[in-house]
């Protein structure tokens, strides 16, 4: 064997040591496991703080970090619960108006359906669709001349009829005079009277059927019976019209203008009795979706009956609508001022809730913590109503934020929909001193390089 062969040597030191001893085998390997899982600690340590300590901050988490801060220093009385925001009125006096409300429809005092009373071709349209007219307004004309030539036919028969009748009576006359000297009999003066009245007969007779084609030579122009507006045409020029069967127009009344609506059956008497008492109620009427006020008018009469099907009673208030703001058939609410309460507690409609202990509010005791307290309701006017029992006037009760109150919970009044804290200026930062500047000139000079950089980037916003 070689003798300068590694393994020849090798065993050679080996036997070179006292007996039962061996040199150590180093374990390099384990070694570098080692010292690589020290350099990913610091690694991480490193990083670690300079998140926590220098990495600038987003504003959302700078606001939950406040928040929290807030949260506990200001923890509510049950549990740590934070304080609610909430929104709070006042209940003050005032008049609150008594309304009966009810479904009603617009209705004219006047529709009329213009037909003609006479026979004949329509020969002239004397109106445009849609105009105003009044009483006795010209409207249409029917042909006149065949009554024209009717009336001067009995005409004629009339006169012929009168000079039989003037004659009838000259003799009459004659025959009475020769009977005085008994030169004739009674018999044919009796005779000679009759034929009189019977010509006095004929003639009456012939002057009606005069007059009857006088009024129908008047019926050929037609007319505006009302006041009102004219609707769209149903016939054209120049058509036969039959009487009594052809519709030439509609004309409405619109002025004034009346609602008819209806009331419970219970409404009635408070209604009658203000009625005997001689007061005028006010009614307003409102669109389909009662949101609206269109015109106010005055209540005219109530119904002699109670319908027995709906147990209820109809209506009729009148309206001047003068801006043409009610149209005929038209859908609306309507409703009635029956009485006013006068310097009643008044509480935003909002705040009242229902619920275990009944009608109830959130009352403010104090100003943090807030109490049910249960009250009893009067009238109501939409977003007002009454409250009889249970508040006083000056009483502050929670309008927003009630979902997750309860008996005793700790509130913060908001204004505004902001909290009275968070609406109040944030104060300035304080101009840094001479000694504020000596320190963070020592604080530069034993930190790192990097801790260094950061402060200067961040100290101009700071000063």
């Amino acid at each position: 064997m070689n003798e300068s062969s590694p393994i020849r040597t090798e065993t050679a030191r080996d036997y070179a040591l006292p007996p039962g001893q061996t040199r150590p085998v180093k374990t390099r390997r384990g070694r570098g496991w080692v010292w690589f899982v020290l350099l990913l600690l610091l690694l991480g340590g490193g990083y670690a703080a300079y998140r926590h300590f220098h990495a600038p901050k987003t504003e959302g988490q700078t606001d939950t970090a406040a928040a929290r801060g807030k949260g506990a220093g200001r923890g509510g009385r049950h549990g740590g619960e934070p304080a609610q925001a909430v929104g709070i009125a006042t209940v003050v006096a005032g008049d609150v108006p008594i309304v009966l409300a009810g479904l009603g429809t617009v209705t004219p005092l006047a529709t009329v359906t213009v037909r003609s009373q006479i026979s004949g071709y329509l020969t002239e349209i004397g109106f445009r669709e849609g105009q105003m007219v009044k009483k006795g307004d010209f409207l249409a004309q029917i042909d006149s001349r065949p009554y024209e030539a009717l009336l001067a036919q009995y005409q004629g028969q009339l006169m012929r009829d009168q000079a039989l009748l003037q004659n009838s009576k000259l003799d009459l006359a004659r025959f009475q005079r020769l009977s005085q000297q008994d030169s004739i009999s009674k018999q044919n003066v009796d005779t000679q009277g009759a034929l009189v009245k019977q010509n006095e007969g004929t003639v009456a007779a012939d002057q009606a059927i005069v007059d009857q084609q006088k009024l129908n030579i008047a019926y050929t122009r037609i007319t505006s019976p009302v006041d009102g507006r004219v609707g769209l045409r149903q016939i054209d020029q120049g058509n036969y019209i039959t009487a009594a069967s052809t519709s030439l127009v509609v004309v409405t009344q619109l002025h004034p203008i009346s609602v008819l609506f209806t009331l419970p059956e219970d409404d009635v008497s408070r209604v009658m009795k203000r009625l005997r008492a001689g007061a005028k109620l006010g009614v307003t009427a409102y669109d389909r979706g009662d949101a609206n006020a269109i015109a106010t008018g005055v209540l005219d009469t109530v119904d002699n009956q109670i319908d027995t099907t709906t147990g209820t009673v109809k209506l009729r208030a009148i309206f001047e609508n003068q801006d043409d703001a009610l149209f005929p058939n038209q859908f609306v609410n309507a409703k009635l001022i029956v009485d006013t309460v006068r310097a009643a507690p008044i509480v935003p409609t909002s705040a009242i809730l229902r619920g275990t202990p009944g009608t109830y509010v959130y009352l403010m005791d104090g100003t943090d913590k807030v109490v049910v307290r249960p009250i009893t309701l009067g009238e109501a006017d939409g977003a007002r109503t009454v409250v009889t029992k249970g508040l006083g006037v000056g009483d502050r009760v929670v309008v927003d934020g009630t979902d997750r109150l309860r008996e005793g919970a700790s509130v913060r009044i908001t204004d505004d929909g902001k909290p009275k804290d968070a609406a109040s200026p944030t104060p300035a930062a304080a101009p840094a001193t001479e000694g504020d500047k000596a320190d963070a000139a020592k604080a530069d000079a034993v930190a790192p390089e990097g801790q260094k950089r950061e402060r200067r980037r961040q100290r101009p916003a700071a000063q």
